[in-house]
């Protein structure tokens, strides 16, 4: 499943709440974590990918993970500190010697579920010490944004709800973060104040501060009029780590040169090249040659269409690769100047080194010590570091469990490393992942060891009335004592794919050990 961005298209093109009143009364805190260790991240969903120097860290469906032995241990915030359970990490950036993480979760609203988010938080020593900034809001009040000679209307965001941040991008002076209803907003001290930035609304093709100005910053209609700006709605942002700002909303991608005062707006119709669609749900800078990738789905238009869009000229023409492909994100490989790109999305990892004249997927992701195979095709993050050896590390991040290729030359050869969040909290050995699990989308993985040598094995699926659905291996003769792992697809004996629903997988070790996993079926 789509983790990140499930919520988002169910209310992308309908209306948000946002005039709901909460208190407004947090307090800047910090909290210093323990530095117990793991031996793989905490979830298997992997949303956010970053590298500094030695330092890997993933953001998660269960929070944020930290390896600085190249991924030997994990140091997961989960749970501890302002890591809070419930709450998943949404957003990822560092820079300028900080980390920053959004954080976010579901809120069931009048029967729906509906993205709710929890704050940021960032770290200036490597994640040892971390400081916790409460979601952006405003007070009810505060409806007038100045912007330049203009004063603008602005709406309020009073609520948590659908407030949520999806991108973070660190600038020379600024941290920016996209908040889908909040808007974009950037800080200069930390998080402790936040400017709405002005973006163009749905009918001007750019603005600056010198311009005579008289719209609403508002991204649905309301209290200041019919006004209902898609450019409004934010969703993903990036940086050269100076000057240069680049905004994606459910309007188009939003340039500026000035962090963040002025702003051109490149969408699908007022281009000669365009962007494929009006949705932009991830964005990319390649330092290597200054361009910048996106994510860009289908928004509203007819002509518009799901693909990959990149600009080798700063947007004034935009290239189209990998038409219909809905993207994740983006990731680089820099070498001798040059970059291999990278595209994450619902049908593999995407990879090219010509300009994406030509795009490889990798093929079969397989541990080469332990047999563990990464058997999704729905990738959400990825990153590329360097190693003294002349070797590369790829960090592919997935929907079902996170894979490292250490590289050694040609592409996509290498030792691949495969790690699987391990369902230990409670000390069990049999275990089924992701769960719930989305057939079609990915495939459930049942994990367990066997208690002897060699054992014969038969993995079952049950409906939940305990009517057998499908044998998954019958008296297979399993060797060894490492853990094994076998995949249900969600179908039955026939082919047919299960209802949504409860299930239940069986293990028999030998003739005289059953244990029993439970299942959650939901697509």
């Amino acid at each position: 499943m789509k983790k990140t961005f499930l919520i988002l298209t169910a209310f992308l093109l309908t209306g948000i709440f946002l005039q709901a009143q909460v208190p407004n009364s947090f307090l800047l805190g910090s909290e210093a974590l323990s530095k117990t260790s793991d031996a793989t991240p905490k979830s298997n969903s992997i949303l956010d990918i970053a590298i500094n120097g030695d330092t890997i860290w993933l953001g998660t469906s269960r929070g944020l993970s930290r390896s600085t032995d190249g991924g030997n241990s994990w140091k997961n915030f989960y749970d501890t500190g302002d890591f809070k359970k419930d709450e998943s990490v949404t957003a990822l950036a560092v820079g300028n010697g900080m980390v920053w993480v959004a954080t976010g979760k579901s809120r069931e609203i009048n029967g729906q579920d509906m993205p709710v988010g929890t704050g940021l938080k960032f770290s200036t020593d490597g994640g040892d010490t971390w400081f916790a900034v409460p979601q952006p809001i405003d007070p009810p009040g505060d409806s007038i944004v100045y912007y330049g000679i203009n004063r603008l209307r602005a709406l309020p965001i009073t609520t948590e709800i659908n407030n949520i941040t999806y991108d973070i991008a660190i600038s020379k002076n600024y941290v920016f973060i996209a908040s889908f209803a909040g808007g974009l907003r950037a800080s200069a001290d930390s998080g402790q104040t936040w400017r709405r930035v002005v973006l163009p609304p749905d009918y001007l093709n750019s603005v600056k501060p010198t311009d005579t100005l008289s719209f609403s910053l508002q991204p649905v209609s309301g209290r200041f009029g019919p006004e209902n700006n898609l450019n409004h709605r934010v969703f993903s942002v990036t940086t050269d780590g100076d000057s240069l700002v680049y905004v994606g909303t459910a309007g188009g991608v939003n340039k500026s040169t000035d962090e963040g005062i002025s702003w051109v707006k490149f969408n699908h119709k007022n281009e000669r090249e365009p962007i494929s669609g009006n949705f932009v749900v991830s964005l990319a800078y390649n330092k290597a040659d200054g361009s910048v990738w996106a994510a860009t789905w289908k928004a509203e238009g007819q002509t518009e269409f799901n693909a990959v869009s990149a600009s080798t000229d700063g947007g004034k023409s935009w290239n189209v690769f990998l038409n219909e492909e809905q993207a994740h994100n983006f990731g680089f490989k820099y070498y001798s100047g040059k970059s291999d790109i990278f595209a994450a999305t619902d049908n593999g990892m995407f990879r090219t080194n010509d300009g994406g004249q030509t795009w490889i997927l990798p093929g079969t992701i397989k541990d080469d010590s332990t047999g563990f195979e990464l058997r999704t095709n729905v990738f959400y993050s990825i990153a590329s570091k360097a190693n003294n050896d002349g070797t590369y590390d790829i960090w592919l991040g997935s929907d079902n469990g996170l894979a490292r290729l250490n590289e050694t030359g040609e592409m996509w050869k290498g030792t691949w490393k495969v790690f699987i969040a391990s369902n230990t909290e409670s000390g069990e050995n049999f275990y089924s992942y992701p769960n719930p699990f989305a057939p079609g989308l990915e495939t459930a993985t049942i994990v367990f060891k066997l208690s002897e040598p060699q054992q014969k094995v038969s993995v079952r699926i049950f409906d939940f009335g305990m009517h057998l659905i499908k044998t998954l291996e019958q008296n297979v003769v399993e060797s060894g004592d490492k853990t094994k792992m076998v995949y249900w697809d969600g179908t039955d004996e026939s082919g047919n794919v299960v209802p949504n629903g409860v299930y239940f997988f069986r293990v028999d070790l030998g003739s005289s050990e059953r244990h029993y996993g439970k299942i959650m079926v939901l697509r």
